[in-house]
Parts: C-alpha cells; sequence; structure tokens
C-alpha cells in the first residue's frame, strides 16, 4: 500500500506526516471532530504554501486581460502571416513583462499535491477498521511521537471516510450540490474583465474572430462543466476529500474577491 516510488516520497509521505500531526496535535488537546479539523488545517498550510503562486497567476491573468485589446490588433494586422503574428505576439508579451505559460504553473503544481492528499485520506481511511493499515501509516512517519494507534473519522456528525453516496440522507446530496457550486463561484470570480476600451474600439458591423468565438465557448463550457465535474467526483468520493476541496476554493473565492476589490480601487 505504501509503496517507497518517488512520487509518494515527494508528496504523500510528506502530506501523511503533516495530516498525522495535526490529528495528533486535536486529538492531544480533546478536540471533537480531530480528524475532519486536521483536514482543515492542512488545507489552510496547503493553500499558505501556494499562496504565492496564486497570487502570481492572478497577476498574470490580469496583465493578459489589460493586452487583449493590443493582440486583437496585432491579430487582425499580421493574420495573414503567422510567422510575424507569433513575433509580435511575443514581443509584446516581453514588453510587458507577462509569460502566458505561468497560467499553468499554479495547475501543474497542485496536481500532484492533490494526488498525494488523495492518496494520504485513501490511506486514513482505510486504516479506520485495520491494524495493518495503521502500522504501515506509522511505518513513514518521520517521528516516533507522531504515531497513532486508532482512527475517528467522524466530523460534525458525518463520517468523513464515507462517500456521500453511502449517506442516504440530505446531507449527502448537498455536499456534491455545495462542491459544484464553490467551484462555479470560483470560476465566474477568476475570470477577468474586460477593458472597458475594449468594446469602443469595436466596430457595431465588426464580427468576432472565430479564435475569439472558441474563447468564449471555452469558458462558457469550462464555466458550466467544472462544477459539474467536481460535483461528480465529490459524490463518489470520500467526503473528507470535499471537505479540502471546498475549504481550498473558500481561500481562493477570497483571495479574488480581495485582488478584484484593490483593483478596481486604483
Amino acid at each position: 500500500m505504501l509503496d517507497h516510488n518517488i512520487f509518494n516520497t515527494l508528496f504523500v509521505f510528506p502530506i501523511l506526516n503533516i495530516l498525522v500531526g495535526f490529528y495528533d496535535i486535536f486529538n492531544f488537546v480533546k478536540v471533537p471532530g480531530a480528524f475532519g479539523f486536521a483536514i482543515i488545517a492542512l488545507t489552510v498550510f496547503i493553500r499558505l504554501i501556494l499562496h504565492p503562486f496564486f497570487k502570481q497567476q492572478m497577476h498574470t491573468t490580469k496583465k493578459m486581460s489589460d493586452l487583449k485589446p493590443h493582440l486583437d490588433t496585432i491579430s487582425k494586422k499580421h493574420k495573414d502571416d503567422p510567422k510575424k503574428l507569433q513575433s509580435e505576439q511575443m514581443r509584446l508579451y516581453k514588453e510587458a513583462g507577462v509569460n502566458p505559460a505561468s497560467g499553468c504553473l499554479v495547475a501543474l503544481i497542485q496536481l500532484p499535491v492533490f494526488i498525494g492528499l488523495y492518496s494520504s485520506l485513501n490511506i486514513f481511511i482505510q486504516a479506520q477498521s485495520t491494524a495493518k493499515a495503521i502500522a504501515e501509516i506509522n511505518s513513514v512517519l518521520y517521528f516516533p511521537f507522531l504515531k497513532i494507534h486508532s482512527l475517528n473519522p467522524w466530523f460534525l456528525g458525518v463520517n468523513l471516510a464515507l462517500t456521500p453516496a453511502q449517506l442516504h440522507n440530505p446531507i449527502g446530496l448537498l455536499i456534491p450540490v455545495i462542491t459544484g457550486g464553490l467551484q462555479y463561484f470560483q470560476y465566474s470570480i477568476s475570470m477577468p474583465t474586460p477593458p472597458k476600451q475594449e468594446k469602443s474600439l469595436e466596430k457595431k458591423d465588426e464580427k468576432p474572430s472565430s479564435s475569439e468565438d472558441f474563447q468564449k465557448a471555452m469558458n462558457m463550457q469550462m464555466k458550466y462543466l467544472l462544477p459539474v465535474m467536481f460535483g461528480f467526483f465529490s459524490w463518489n468520493l470520500p467526503i473528507g476529500l470535499a471537505v479540502y476541496w471546498n475549504i481550498f476554493s473558500l481561500f481562493s473565492i477570497m483571495q479574488y474577491m480581495r485582488f478584484n476589490a484593490q483593483h478596481k480601487k486604483s
């Protein structure tokens, strides 16, 4: 179950150690629902680590939005010369200090972290009724004092080891709805507002380019498809993962709201 491969060594084992550490702390101070609070604490910890990357992503998205009118002008001017178009776009990015590829950095960093957390939670969930699983967890902990002897997966009256589909009550239906709703709101608030001057420069009889139509269609699909996907995943995966993802989304929403408010004032 806990193979000593590169991925586990770099992601699963460290996350598992941090999760166990928080779980031990909340158990030590006799906090009810220690497992749930440990997941929340781990989420906050990971979010703080990734904060600089999210901040950079938001600034890059804002700059790309501000550059869009200039990019549209270049696209129209050099639409018959792809090589010149590319060089002019790269020149514009360089002058603005923007790296378009940096927008993918957060997703690339967050993906292995999420997979590592999923693996860690799965191990924890299996450990609730298996002494062997607990022994395996203890075998990869960095310090002897972190070792656990049992696991209580209950949090606020809900067993975090179960999937919402296994609850057979209204709470089970509510969890994927909340997860999907938070994803919808997060995606909506993360989309930059087009610069005001863009509309004034457009001619009434000018039709949007095929690339603009494609981008709008993609944004619209992602706006609705992502919430449905995350709602579906949260319905079929342990509730502990939904707790992590929803707390993470709340932090992202608050960060985007603060960022947007600051730029409206400036």
